[in-house]
């Protein structure tokens, strides 16, 4: 909900505040039904703590919140249809059922559900808007740090391929900063942020913001410290049941967005593939 991310942004709310409004974003689809008290009780805050919240962000108070709650869920969230959910639900549930007999299976049940989230957490509706928005833009900057370079570069390999002006950032001898110190209103940027983040990314995001130019957000979670700079966020879970993040979720719902952005474009890219594919063949590259 854009009025949370703006709060937490401006770093106006209380320590109390800003545990009620994170929480409400990470649990934005079972929030916007809980009453005063269920939230109070789920993060053992007062209920007139969370009142006063609702009433800090200018609404006469809680009921009054939970409607437009309410009313953004039902804009932004688009149930999963039952020929996608139930038999991913089925295959979930009758793996729960198993014991945890080795590495692999613990970890194939985990990437189900990280796929599952990037449909669940991200409307159709937000893969358009994006979609329109990074055709718009003049310049398109890919900003992906450490290990969330991965799906950072194979974005920019395929925008190349479909859009005029992408451009990468964690290259070369100059850093996020260089690449970016002509950024414009009319450019865009493309983060990827996942745990650890980056202080790097979040300079480029606060340069993007001083330019008024639109970032468009891939990460973890809703509340994530760069979220708050979005005009667009994509919420993906990277669970894994080991030490490093998973990112097959991540790539779905970047390939979700490039495919929405070839659906757009149609064939307008054609010559520059065919060019591609002629100096490739030349090189006896396949």
């Amino acid at each position: 909900m854009k009025v949370l991310r703006e709060a937490l942004k401006k770093g106006t709310l209380t320590k109390t505040g800003k545990q009620i409004a994170e929480f409400i974003l990470d649990h934005f689809s079972e929030a916007c039904f809980m009453t005063s008290t269920d939230i109070a009780v789920r993060l053992q805050v007062s209920e007139s703590s969370v009142i006063r919240f609702s009433r800090s962000l200018g609404y006469t108070g809680f009921m009054d919140f939970q409607k437009n709650l309410r009313k953004s869920y039902q804009e932004e969230v688009v149930k999963l249809s039952s020929s996608i959910s139930v038999p991913s639900e089925r295959l979930i549930r009758s793996m729960e059922k198993r014991a945890e007999t080795d590495v692999m299976e613990g970890h194939y049940r985990i990437t189900l559900d990280n796929l599952q989230s990037v449909l669940k957490n991200n409307p159709r509706t937000v893969f358009e808007k994006a979609a329109e928005r990074i055709i718009g833009s003049r310049r398109k900057y890919i900003v992906a740090s450490r290990a969330n370079t991965c799906v950072g570069d194979y974005m920019l390999l395929l925008l190349t391929h479909m859009l005029p002006d992408v451009k990468a950032t964690n290259y070369g001898a100059v850093n996020v900063i260089d690449h970016m110190c002509d950024i414009s209103k009319e450019d865009c940027v493309i983060l990827f942020s996942f745990p650890r983040y980056s202080e790097m990314d979040r300079a480029a995001v606060e340069m993007a913001c001083e330019a008024e130019a639109p970032v468009i957000v891939f990460t973890d979670k809703a509340s994530a410290k760069l979220a708050q700079y979005a005009e667009i966020q994509f919420v993906v879970d990277v669970d894994s049941n080991t030490f490093f993040n998973s990112y097959v979720g991540v790539q779905f719902a970047m390939e979700l967005l490039c495919a929405q952005i070839s659906a757009k474009i149609g064939c307008s890219n054609e010559e520059k593939l065919k060019k591609i594919d002629r100096f490739i063949g030349e090189l006896g590259l396949y």
